[in-house]
């Protein structure tokens, strides 16, 4: 049985993304239902929700609609690995995907903002911080619902992410 994981969850980023969300790759159910950040215990959407100040909608395609019209994309730091279960921790031999491109072709993008420990040391060690050029950055707390050391609470990492509201509005 190989443990072997591509990620199939394409960019979500258009013409005037300003705020790129990076993540590592995704959990289990997230790649299951080809959905960023599906598994309902994770703090992402609720997160956005707050931020936004608007109800997220329960519709994938909707919540990547409002995401969209508020200048925020996402996209995960890893194309392919080898990991059991979803744990960030378990994740080995893992290889980038291409973000001189994405940032070549979407200009736009002011702020990048690293959904936990994992995405930002993959990035660092893979692609570079070098590549950012210029845009602003930030490790951020995990989203994850996955317990591990330093968790925050929910109100914690809310006011850490408050971050996006000065690109946004």
């Amino acid at each position: 049985m190989s443990n072997e994981l591509k990620n199939v969850l394409l960019p979500i980023v258009d013409s005037a993304t300003k705020v790129l969300i990076v993540g590592s790759m995704p959990g289990k159910q997230s790649l299951e239902k080809q959905q960023y950040y599906g598994n309902p215990r994770n703090h992402f959407w609720p997160i956005i929700g707050e931020l936004l100040e608007t109800a997220i909608p329960d519709d994938y395609t909707e919540r990547i609609a409002l995401l969209k019209s508020n200048a925020i994309g996402l996209w995960d730091t890893i194309a392919t690995c080898e990991r059991e279960g979803s744990l960030d921790a378990a994740i080995r031999n893992e290889k980038p995907n291409d973000f001189q491109i994405l940032f070549e072709q979407y200009p736009t993008i002011q702020l990048v903002l690293f959904n936990g420990a994992k995405a930002f040391e993959v990035f660092k060690k893979h692609i570079g911080l070098e590549l950012l050029d210029g845009r602003a950055y930030k490790k951020m707390p995990s989203t994850s619902p996955i317990p591990g050391k330093n968790i925050k609470s929910f109100t914690e990492k809310l006011e850490d992410w408050r971050i996006i509201q000065s690109y946004l509005f």
